[in-house]
């Protein structure tokens, strides 16, 4: 269904020194190859898709890197690099003093064919997000949606580490009629983006990573100016840059809005609610889980509300074939939001003091916990707070003891100790049942060697099962898609 134009593997072993590159062309499907991995008194590794490879029993030496070093362009201010007119990247590791003690070189590639599971929304003029987790394919399709809108518009990518036309003066030609402006140093992202539109007159700009305050502000002011934006951002998910204060400009901005009681009670909700602020900067966003299966949110300021009123959302899943053949349906309804009216008779009512509430939101949505953040302490039916704040007994504190609301007090203000508390307050049984099955599970794999797919569960008690297998030394991964996301536990291919 795809047609790979290069991999240019063989100018990344060029830069390799012999004891890496030699047995690295021993190696086989090396379209699944990923990247190498090469760390200052270690053995030099190579990742795929399911498995890692030791390419070598000989230790990396300083020597070794240097050897590389000296192969490929200079570093940037984000400690990345390349190779000249191929799309590979090549990342540092520094020490205190600057002196660079590793490397990733991940392989870069570029595909035809990847957008064809949405080209009709690329093509439709609107601006579009792209989410997805790292190393999903994001690059790879926003390198494909340029050269295609190449073909009939004026296309400027704002290429900030040379990642979407690859390294050198001269782009990469999987771009194809597309320009390519260049960012001296990552901070400079959104000033340039700003350039690309005020001076090139383009119909289309098309940039990778959106992870700033300021980039997301020039994102705004490109979109009102009428201007096509294809883009990728940082999260898996649309509830992701919900979850972001930094980003979440992008589908419109949140704001706090206290009602009054009136219009609460008509409304069934709580005086305080969430609301967006504007309208989004994308109108279309598109979720991929892998290039052959993505979700798509055609209408971002609708989805958005729906999010923040805790009513449900449902999602366009698209699905390609070996064979090329399209596949799209309706995702079934899905409450995102424990503000929603099913769950308020069953959820507690959270207030915190001290403690980030987007930090805790995020970790409520993750373990799924029924618990609404409130911001009216007579409305908590317990409170959280941190041992510093607790051990200075602020008037909020003494009001909560009086009035003898619950207080759980936690070491620090981090989504692990946030995560170990509503731990220990809910699910406990579940917790056991689960860690059981991953115990029982590991002991299979060891005594047979087969792998074990374990029954689906949050986020946070996948974690758990994630960390009790590598104390087996054995490799674990996530499958599937919430509500069905599990844990496959099996033997560790570098032993």
């Amino acid at each position: 269904m795809y047609e790979k134009i290069t991999d240019d593997l063989d100018a990344l072993l060029e830069i390799l020194p012999p004891h890496i590159s030699e047995p690295l062309c021993n190696q086989q499907d090396y379209s699944e190859l990923l990247e190498v991995v090469i760390d200052l008194g270690r053995q030099p590794e190579t990742r795929y898709l399911t498995r890692e490879v030791i390419l070598s029993s000989k230790e990396i030496s300083q020597e070794d890197i240097n050897y590389i070093v000296s192969r490929i362009s200079a570093f940037g201010d984000d400690n990345r690099a390349g190779i000249e007119r191929t799309l590979h990247r090549i990342s540092a590791i520094r020490n205190r003093k600057g002196t660079i003690i590793g490397l990733t070189c991940r392989v870069g590639r570029a595909i035809f064919g990847t957008i064809t599971i949405i080209e009709d929304l690329i093509q439709s003029g609107k601006s579009i997000l792209l989410m997805g987790a790292p190393g999903i394919g994001k690059t790879t399709m926003l390198r494909e949606v340029a050269r295609v809108l190449a073909e009939k518009k004026r296309v400027v990518i704002v290429d900030t580490s040379n990642e979407i036309a690859g390294d050198g003066d001269i782009p990469h030609p999987a771009i194809g009629h597309a320009r390519r402006m260049q960012v001296r140093t990552p901070t400079m992202q959104h000033a340039v983006m700003i350039e690309a539109v005020e001076n090139h007159m383009p119909e289309v700009i098309v940039i990778d990573e959106i992870g700033t305050e300021l980039e997301a502000m020039a994102a705004r002011t490109i979109a009102e100016r009428g201007v096509q934006l294809i883009a990728t951002a940082h999260g898996n998910t649309l509830n992701n840059l919900i979850m972001n204060p930094t980003l979440a400009d992008l589908i419109g901005g949140i704001q706090t809005v206290t009602l009054g009681d009136e219009e609460a009670k008509r409304r069934h909700t709580q005086k305080s609610i969430l609301e967006r602020k504007a309208p989004p900067t994308f109108d279309i966003v598109i979720e991929i889980h892998s290039l052959n299966n993505v979700s798509v949110h055609r209408d971002v300021a609708s989805v958005v509300d729906n999010i923040l009123r805790g009513e449900a959302i449902s999602a366009e899943v698209r699905q390609m074939d070996n064979a090329g053949k399209l596949k799209t349906e309706v995702s079934a309804p899905a409450i995102t939001s424990k503000r929603n009216k099913s769950s308020e008779k069953a959820s507690k009512k959270l207030y915190s003091f001290g403690l980030s509430r987007n930090r805790l939101e995020q970790v409520i949505e993750q373990m799924q916990l029924p618990l609404a953040m409130v911001s009216d302490l007579k409305e908590a039916d317990f409170l959280i707070t941190s041992k510093n704040y607790y051990r200075r007994k602020p008037p909020t504190l003494k009001y909560a003891e009086t009035a003898n609301i619950p207080i759980y007090v936690i070491k620090s203000n981090s989504s692990h100790q946030m995560e170990q508390c509503f731990a220990s307050i809910y699910g406990s049984d579940i917790m056991s049942k689960a860690m059981n099955e991953a115990e029982q599970a590991i002991e299979q794999v060891i005594s047979k060697g087969k792998a074990i797919e374990l029954s689906p569960q949050n986020a946070y008690i996948r974690r758990m099962q994630h960390q009790l297998a590598e104390q087996f030394d054995l490799a674990t991964r996530s499958i599937g898609q919430d509500p069905h996301r599990r844990v496959s536990v099996f033997k560790n291919s570098k032993r």
